[in-house]
Formats: C-alpha cells, structure tokens, sequence
C-alpha cells in the first residue's frame, strides 16, 4: 500500500491542523481520521515522533494540561505554513481525492451487495429469466460505458 502522505506532507498538515488552535495528539488523530471520512487514521507511533521533530525545529511549542500535552504553532511555524500554502492545497486536493475514490468504491460495493441480495430473494421463489439476464446485462454495460467516460474528461 502506498503511503497515504508523500514525503513532509504530514508534517506540513500537522501545522494547518494547529493553525486553528493547540490540540495534544489524540485530537490530532481524530482531525486526521474525521479528514480522511474514517478510513486513515495515522498511529500514535506516526503522529508523535513527527509532533517531536516539529518541537524540535521551533515550529510547534508544548504545554502540559494535566495528563495531556498540548501543542502549540509558533510563529516559525506559521511563517512555514505561509511558504507553503501552496504545497498545503496540494495536499488537501490529494486528501480529497482519496476520499472520493474511496466513496466510490464504498457505492460500488454496496450496489453489488443490495443486487447480488435481491437477486438471491429472488431467485429462491423461481428462476432468473433471460429477460432479467439480459437487462442487467444492459444496464451494466450502459453504466460501465457511462462512467468511463467520464474518466477520459
């Protein structure tokens, strides 16, 4: 599987999540998962080495409350975040981009799922006809066909 984030992508979209206002790391994940509609969420083994090396660098700043660790942007890092505005769209169109494709094989397969299930009702009170046949037959080809060519545009 190829990695969700290309090389300094997370670290650069660590920064926007903390432009809006300090989170400690679980919020962090959650941001992440809730961005990605639930199928990515980056492991705390991910997420705090990397919050460490932005600590590091001088672009995010801690601060305890209670049991948890609250990280803060500096202003180095805003600066960074400014720079790259425009690595940071990129980013975001790549993230949204993951999320339709995974919307569309999630309406795909629940499309198959509730057919296959109907046909099965259906054919346990009496054989599937050539009529049915050759009309799914039909109107698979005619969506195959329809939503390919939408992919050429």
């Amino acid at each position: 599987m190829p990695p969700v984030f290309a090389h300094g992508a997370l670290r650069l979209y660590l920064l926007a999540l903390l432009e809006s206002g300090p989170k400690h790391g679980y919020q962090l994940i959650k941001a992440l998962r809730d961005r990605f509609g639930g199928t990515y969420a980056p492991s705390a083994g991910t997420i705090y080495p990397r919050l460490g090396k932005l600590e590091e660098d001088g672009l995010v700043s801690t601060e305890q409350a209670g049991r948890r660790t609250n990280y803060h942007i500096t202003p180095e890092g805003l600066a960074e975040l400014d720079r790259r505005r425009d690595d940071l769209a990129g980013v975001e169109n790549g993230i949204a981009a993951s999320v339709q494709r995974r919307d569309v094989e999630l309406m795909l397969q629940h499309f198959g799922d509730d057919l296959r299930a109907e046909l099965r009702r259906y054919a346990l009170r009496e054989p599937i006809g050539p009529v049915t046949l050759e009309t799914v037959r039909t109107v698979l080809e005619d969506a195959r066909a329809a939503i390919r060519s939408t992919l050429r545009h």
